[in-house]
């Protein structure tokens, strides 16, 4: 047994979540034989995923798998690449995404995102926070404002470092303050999916822990999709792992049997380090 799979284990003996039975749970997002391009390359190819409500659902897989491409199409966020063209039907609670029509503003209200590098705007940490709420037209008046910074703030488990800050800019925190700024800007709008790709990956292990921390948290409001790179941190915050190779999805299932007893040999290989 390599040192990989031996952290792996360890990752999921740590993750004592409960995973209930997938088939009791609701399909909050349905993808059925999505298919991408950027101009000729063929990206992503004939996927078929459910992502459940309340879950956190991690893709993993090599560089250049497609899996934040694919990440990228249940926001839409594909569409501001000229050479992209999505096929297949994606919906959410049973509203397909890509209809003509659909108001992309308000899709990516409801379908937040949180990138690799933290990048807070450069304003205040309040005005971060406050922006989408003023922007969309949720709060009424300065109080309901107000409201919402300090919810989303000790949602994203952030308040009692800043509360007494909150006038000062958002460049001015740590790199795992500002990922959790962003966390908290992209939950003030009420989301009901948050997107991460690749969260943690330039946060030191203290910040990264937080962030686990809170993924785990706001799983019982949300629905979460990661794109991780580091298959100890998909087995600690994931209740289902989806591994991609190639811009296919080769294997989807509960973290603990995917990384325990795989059915392809692709995604033992992986797993065990022999490639990726």
């Amino acid at each position: 047994m390599n040192d990989g799979t031996q952290a792996v284990e360890q990752a999921l003996s740590e993750n004592s979540t409960p995973k209930p039975a997938t088939e009791t749970k609701h399909v909050k997002i349905l993808n059925r034989d999505v298919n991408v391009y950027y101009g000729e390359k063929h990206a992503l190819k004939h996927v078929d995923l459910d992502i459940y409500e309340h879950e956190v659902t991690a893709l993993i897989g090599p560089s250049g798998c497609g899996k934040s491409t694919f990440l990228r199409c249940l926001n839409r966020m594909n569409d501001v690449i000229d050479s992209c063209r999505v096929i297949g039907k994606i919906e959410i609670d049973q509203t397909d995404i890509y209809e003509s029509g659909l108001d992309v503003v308000q899709l990516r209200a409801r379908v937040g995102m949180v990138f690799q590098k933290p990048n807070p705007f450069p304003k205040s940490i309040f005005d971060n926070v406050a922006y989408g709420p003023r922007i969309h037209g949720t709060a009424q008046n300065k109080s309901e404002v107000e409201e919402i910074v300090r919810t989303s703030l000790e949602r994203a488990g952030l308040w009692k470092e800043v509360h007494d800050r909150l006038d000062q800019p958002g460049t001015g925190l740590s790199g795992g303050q500002q990922q959790r700024l962003c966390i908290a800007r992209a939950i003030a709008v009420n989301p009901e999916v948050i997107l991460m790709d690749e969260p943690c990956s330039a946060l030191d292990p203290i910040a990264t822990a937080k962030i686990e921390e809170l993924i785990d948290e706001l799983r019982e409001n949300y629905t979460i999709v990661i794109v991780t790179h580091s298959m100890q941190q998909a087995a600690r915050v994931s209740q289902r792992t989806a591994f991609f190779h190639l811009g296919d999805l080769v294997e989807v299932d509960q973290t603990d049997s995917m990384f325990t007893n795989p059915k392809d040999s692709r995604t033992q290989g992986y797993i065990t380090g022999r490639f990726g």
